[in-house]
Parts: C-alpha cells; sequence; structure tokens
C-alpha cells in the first residue's frame, strides 16, 4: 500500500483519540496473534508508551515501567513462559512501528532516526521491566510451592486425619493417594548441608526410575524423604533383579561428595494417604535398627528387618531369651563375643561349616570346634534343627539389644 494511499489507522494523520485506541488495539491484536496467541492483556499501556516516544521523545516513566513489570508477574501466574511473553512485547514494536506516522509519511531520515532511538530505547527499558517482573513472580511462585510441597509432605507423613484435603492438595502435585506409595530415607554421614542440586537432580532420577510425576522429595530431621509410587518402571530380568525406590535413591546421591556415604531405609508400599504414613514410620524403625545392628549394607528394607520389629515388641521377653540361652557364651575364654560372631556367620550361611569357615577365615575344623563349644556353654545345638531356632533368637536378640557390649541388667 502507497504512502499516499488512504487507510484506516495512522498511514494517516490521526484525528482523534478513538482513531488512536483503534489502531493500538489492532496491533495488539496482530501481535498476540504472532506470539501464539499470548493474551493481549499482557501490553497493557505499551504500545502507547512507544507511540508517545515515538512522536515526542519521551522516555517512559517510573511508573510506567512499574506497570510493565506487574504485566510480567502476570504473565508469570498465567503460566505464559518467558520467551512468548518478550515475543509479543517484540512483535508488537515491529508491528506498530511500520505503522507509526513519523515513519510512514516522514521524508526526514533523521526524524525517522530519532522516532527509532526513542522507540528502541523504550523497547528496551520495557522488556527489562516486563522480564525483572516476570522473574521475581516465578521465584516467588517457586517458593510458595516450595512451601506448599513441604507443608504436604508433613502433613503426609504425618498421617493427617483430614483425607479430602489432602487428597485435594497432593492433585497439584501430580500425586493419586489412591494408588500404593512406598517412602524412603537417607542418611547422610554427616550433617545435611546445602543439598539442594543434589536433592534436584535426585527428583528427576527418581521420577525417570518410576515412569512417573507423582514424586516428593524433602529434607526432615536431617535426612532426605523421598515419596514415590511403589512400582517402578524398570524391571529386572532374570539375570538381573528389579532396580528398587532404595537403589535409585543411593545411586543418585552416591553421585554428590556431599553426605557420603549415605544409608537409605525403604519402607514397603501401602496404598492411601495413611500408607504413606505407615510406610515412613517403616522406613524409619528400619534405620534406626541398621544404625544400631551396624549393618554393612547401603540399602536397607523394612520387610528384611520384620523379624527385629517382631522382637522389639516385647523387650522383657527378649532380654529374658538372650539371658536365658546364650549368655552363658560370657563365661567362654575370650568372652562372648567370638561366638557370637561364629553363630551370625553360621546362620547367614545357611548353616552350612564349611561356608562358614571360608567367611570368617578359620578352618572347618575350628568352626566345628566352635559349635561344639557353644553347645556345651549354652545346653542349644545349633546343629540341630530342633534347637537352631531358640538360639538364632537369642542371637538376633543379642545383636538388638546390644550384647554383650551392653549389660542385660541395664535393659530390664
Amino acid at each position: 500500500m502507497g504512502r499516499g494511499h488512504a487507510r484506516p489507522g495512522p498511514a494517516v494523520v490521526c484525528e482523534n483519540a478513538s482513531a488512536d485506541a483503534a489502531w493500538l488495539r489492532r496491533v495488539a491484536q496482530e501481535a498476540s496473534r504472532g506470539a501464539g496467541g499470548v493474551p493481549v492483556e499482557l501490553l497493557g499501556d505499551f504500545l502507547s508508551i512507544l507511540a508517545d516516544a515515538a512522536a515526542t521523545g519521551r522516555k517512559p516513566e517510573r511508573a510506567e515501567l512499574d506497570a510493565v513489570g506487574l504485566l510480567g508477574r502476570r504473565a508469570a501466574e498465567l503460566g505464559v513462559s518467558a520467551g512468548n511473553a518478550v515475543q509479543l512485547y517484540l512483535s508488537a514494536s515491529w508491528r506498530l512501528w511500520r505503522e507509526l506516522p513519523a515513519v510512514a509519511l516522514s521524508q526526514d531520515g533523521a526524524a525517522v532516526g530519532r522516532a527509532a532511538e526513542a522507540v528502541m530505547r523504550a523497547v528496551d527499558h520495557a522488556v527489562a521491566s516486563l522480564a525483572e517482573g516476570y522473574n521475581v513472580a516465578r521465584r516467588e511462585m517457586v517458593q510458595r510451592e516450595e512451601t506448599l510441597r513441604r507443608e504436604l509432605i508433613e502433613d503426609l507423613l504425618r498421617g493427617d486425619a483430614d483425607v479430602g484435603a489432602l487428597v485435594e492438595r497432593a492433585e497439584p502435585f501430580g500425586m493419586d493417594l489412591g494408588q500404593a506409595h512406598q517412602v524412603a530415607l537417607a542418611l547422610p554421614a554427616g550433617r545435611l548441608g546445602d543439598t539442594d542440586a543434589a536433592i534436584s537432580s535426585l527428583e528427576r532420577a527418581v521420577v525417570q526410575g518410576v515412569g512417573d510425576r507423582d514424586v516428593l522429595i524433602a529434607t526432615k530431621d536431617g535426612r532426605v524423604v523421598v515419596v514415590a509410587p511403589s512400582e517402578p518402571a524398570r524391571h529386572g530380568s532374570r539375570r538381573t533383579p528389579p532396580v528398587t525406590l532404595g537403589d535409585l535413591v543411593h545411586a543418585e546421591l552416591a553421585r554428590s561428595p556431599r553426605g557420603a556415604p549415605w544409608r537409605v531405609a525403604v519402607g514397603r508400599p501401602h496404598p492411601g494417604s495413611y500408607g504413606i504414613a505407615r510406610s515412613y514410620e517403616e522406613a524409619r524403625e528400619a534405620l534406626t535398627m541398621a544404625l544400631r545392628l551396624q549393618l554393612d549394607t547401603a540399602v536397607v528394607h523394612a520387610e528384611d528387618l520384620l523379624i527385629y520389629r517382631v522382637l522389639l515388641r516385647d523387650q522383657p521377653a527378649i532380654t529374658d531369651l538372650v539371658h536365658t540361652v546364650v549368655s552363658p557364651l560370657a563365661g567362654a575364654r575370650g568372652g562372648a563375643g567370638p561366638l557370637l560372631g561364629t553363630l551370625d556367620a553360621y546362620f547367614a550361611t545357611g548353616c552350612v561349616v564349611t561356608e562358614t569357615a571360608r567367611r570368617l577365615h578359620l578352618s572347618v575344623r575350628a568352626v566345628t570346634y566352635r559349635l561344639d563349644r557353644i553347645a556345651s556353654l549354652t545346653g542349644y545345638d545349633p546343629t540341630d534343627p530342633a534347637q537352631r531356632f531358640t538360639i538364632h533368637a537369642a542371637v538376633l536378640g543379642a545383636r538388638l539389644l546390644g550384647w554383650p557390649q551392653r549389660e542385660l541388667a541395664d535393659l530390664t
């Protein structure tokens, strides 16, 4: 369209404010479509600021830039990406520029240059304010989400009675509380410091591993807490075992030098919101038992320690069992420690003397002698299937109570 051809908008000098408003609205709508449908409202008075800058050379006022900053915050709240928001402003700028009276009608190159400088300066300030407002809003949204996430995890682990509210609060995080979840606890070797980077990478690894997005990770009482669906996406074959939540957590945390070596405990999967609290208690109890028993495995599962939970439910009874069955071992030369170690290895190897000897770096004859000595001191023969369970339970109880390092009298 030639410069001298009449057309709607400012290709001719606008005669009234309504014509200006109609032109700016049309440019704004075209810019919105060009930016992929970003809401026109996010432009605010930006186009008026540019038109005024081109006509008068005026710089945007602080209040005008603050208003653009608020629009940047609004873009973040609406879920518009920063790139699309900036694209909207730049698209509006060049569309406005080609139709400005100073550009469309002027024969003066210097005047066009001055208008361009004023417009670009206004664009620069406005986009900077837009980006600043957007980033502030995003930081606040992240902080709010982190607070909501932490509060949700606290209530889930506590077993909040308001199930309906929990279901509603969990939905934005993609959690389906109707399915089974399990909890993993990771304890660092030292004090838990700044673990934001480790937790971020851990969340990505767990999400990838379980094949879902409803994973919550936070810190609590100096430990990393992971709440995830119970069914891992990657399963093992006949030759390789399945990849468990505990394996995923430990492998990822082991990549970071901070906190190493990590110890991980995993509760059993349970359905519902109360199931998460139950799994958490199991994981916490398993972690406590692993530390008390000085287990050398990095990942422990609650189901593998169920026998200890049974024993702990009646501590006076298990203390009496230890006192009755294995306390006579304290009278052996060298104390009860070596004989208890022999029993522990013997039961761990399936009661195979040759494997026990290999594990203890002893001869088969030495192991056989020790087993005979145990039978004579306690009256219970560990090689006799009828008596094996009793003495095995007593050995487990001794480990759990810390005997013989701790006196049994102190436990009653």
